[in-house]
């Protein structure tokens, strides 16, 4: 179902849609009361949302539909301005799947490349186990101070680890969200991270993540000092590279996403066995390759079991390599992370 207040952007989600053998357009309504009154009388595979809607708005309406008639939602937002950022991040929070651009007009040079990659993902997020997800949310909605005092446990796996290597696509955020919530406020290691976003949604994802976990979140600036316990991402148009001094920006190809595999590969040859990699739920195989030469430079590396992963495509991947130490439920992961710090006391 399109649920869409602009008639032209309508019309083009409807042509994109059904110009994929396999997708199929149920319903398309301009309005979330219509989507309501649809889903009282039949089921739908996947919904795609618009966020500016008249009347109730996209985040609102996720909010309703996850409560009533759980259903995978993809946002479908413009960015136009600061408030539909928020309101974007805000809908993931609600049980959204993903946040995505709209997409471009027939005549424009990407529209092949876009429209794939949207029906590429709708087919992917139609497969979503959303009671599932919608668990695993509320298990990610405790107050960020709920697990600052975690207990750190014995591991014959301790070392002394000097960074964290995050990567997440499909149904990444609010798993990144989760695990960085249970890592405590005294953490110790920068964190790395990569989520699979549009750039013109990275600023709102990354004040969305920030005020989600409390952690510093910053997008990395060349030259920068790297702090322990934050949280950095690489600015549009760039990759990140780890090194031992501090970090470097590197440039992305046109149409490339951010890609796991360039960081954990630098984590591996700058780090070795000092590095934790992790490579959560998401389509394809990103991360996986990096993860395997992180594990065999000796690194220790985590990947999202099949039993949580919104999309179990890169950590089937990592495992399917050899690349993975330990494949675990994602309400796991971060306690695993704590576990491996060395003890210590906090500062006072």
């Amino acid at each position: 179902m399109i649920v869409e207040d602009s008639a032209v952007v309508r019309v083009l989600l409807e042509h994109i849609v059904n110009s994929d053998p396999r997708l199929q357009v149920a319903s398309s309504v301009a309005r979330a009361e219509e989507a309501f009154d649809v889903l009282e009388r039949a089921s739908v595979d996947i919904i795609t949302m618009d966020i500016e809607l008249p009347g109730v708005d996209g985040y609102e309406a996720t909010k309703r539909i996850m409560a009533t008639h759980p259903t995978p939602i993809v946002v479908v937002s413009a960015h136009v301005d600061a408030n539909q950022l928020t309101s974007s991040m805000n809908a993931l929070r609600a049980g959204a799947l993903s946040v995505i651009e709209k997409p471009v007009g027939m005549t424009h040079s990407a529209y092949a490349q876009v429209t794939s990659g949207l029906c590429d993902q709708l087919v992917s997020m139609s497969q979503v186990k959303v009671i599932r997800q919608r668990r695993l949310q509320a298990a990610a909605s405790e107050p960020p101070d709920v697990r600052q005092e975690a207990v750190v446990r014995a591991s014959s796996q301790k070392g002394e680890y000097q960074t964290l290597g995050l990567v997440a696509s499909t149904g990444g955020p609010n798993a990144l969200v989760q695990v960085l919530r249970a890592l405590d406020q005294y953490f110790p290691l920068p964190i790395f991270l990569v989520q699979h976003i549009t750039d013109c949604f990275l600023e709102g994802f990354v004040s969305w993540v920030a005020d989600e976990t409390g952690r510093d979140v910053q997008i990395f600036g060349s030259g920068e000092e790297i702090v322990g316990g934050r949280v950095y991402l690489a600015p549009p148009g760039k990759q990140l590279e780890v090194t031992r001094e501090s970090a470097r920006l590197t440039q992305r190809p046109a149409g490339q996403q951010r890609s796991g595999t360039v960081l954990l590969q630098s984590m591996a040859r700058s780090f070795k066995s000092e590095a934790i990699g992790v490579v959560l739920t998401g389509m394809g195989q990103d991360g996986a390759v990096g993860l395997k030469e992180l594990h065999d430079s000796g690194g220790f590396t985590l990947a999202e079991s099949e039993e949580t992963a919104v999309v179990y495509g890169m950590p089937k991947v990592a495992v399917e390599l050899g690349a993975v130490c330990e494949s675990l439920p994602l309400d796991r992961i971060g306690e695993r992370i704590v576990e491996l710090m060395p003890a210590r006391s906090p500062v006072t």
